[in-house]
């Protein structure tokens, strides 16, 4: 059986159960708790030496990680449904798209670089939290205006289905509400989050329903 080892609010594991519910392959979950620091332990290391998840342990026994590669993977092996477009141009803008959430947004606002900002840097929870919003509203104003301005765009990031970079999307979203972002001036990102979050694959991914929610 594959296995995903993640965390119920690791965006980056979050983006591959969508890509696993949406393919609708099965799949086990092993937990790893980021914040009691179990995935820098051995065991973890030796399933991924940068000690981050997700990491995903396929049924011919490889072990992969970085959530867009294992995204990929997927997509490689279980064409259908398409998480990519099949046009070059497509393909060129729905990994803009990812990459500006997966490359841009998340990884100053993910969950190692905050402690490092509190922990290393001495910076107190309102400064934390202003770096925090200041990356999210960076990244989603050049977001929604691609998303409105841009043709390819239709209920979803590209066209009527959800690719990849509704993948990144979605999660990114969710933690920005955690952090109580005011996404008011986002409608075209809230539109397209609402119509992702309706589909059972997204829904049954979601941080809340998942086993080590607790």
């Amino acid at each position: 059986m594959t296995t995903l080892y993640g965390y119920f609010r690791s965006s980056a594991a979050y983006r591959v159960r969508i890509a696993l519910n949406l393919k609708g392959l099965a799949y086990d979950q092993a937990p790893v708790n980021l914040v009691k620091g179990e995935q820098r332990g051995d065991d973890f290391r030796a399933r991924n030496p940068q000690g981050l998840v997700p990491v995903l342990e396929t049924d011919e026994g490889q072990r992969l990680t970085q959530s867009l590669a294992i995204c990929e993977y997927l997509e490689e092996r279980h064409p259908e449904p398409a998480l990519l477009p099949a046009d070059p141009a497509g393909r060129a803008r729905v990994r803009a798209l990812t990459q500006l959430v997966a490359c841009e947004i998340h990884p100053l606002d993910n969950l190692r670089v905050l402690k490092y900002l509190v922990h290393e840097l001495g910076v107190d929870d309102a400064a934390k939290l202003a770096w925090y919003r200041h990356w999210i509203h960076e990244g989603f104003a050049a977001l929604e205006a691609m998303l409105t301005r841009e043709a390819g765009t239709g209920e979803f990031c590209h066209g009527d289905t959800p690719s990849l970079a509704d993948l990144c999307l979605v999660p990114q979203v969710f933690n920005a509400e955690r952090f109580d972002c005011d996404l008011s001036a986002y409608p075209t990102i809230r539109r397209i989050v609402a119509s992702c979050r309706a589909l059972p694959a997204f829904a049954q991914a979601a941080p809340g329903e998942q086993p080590d929610a607790g």
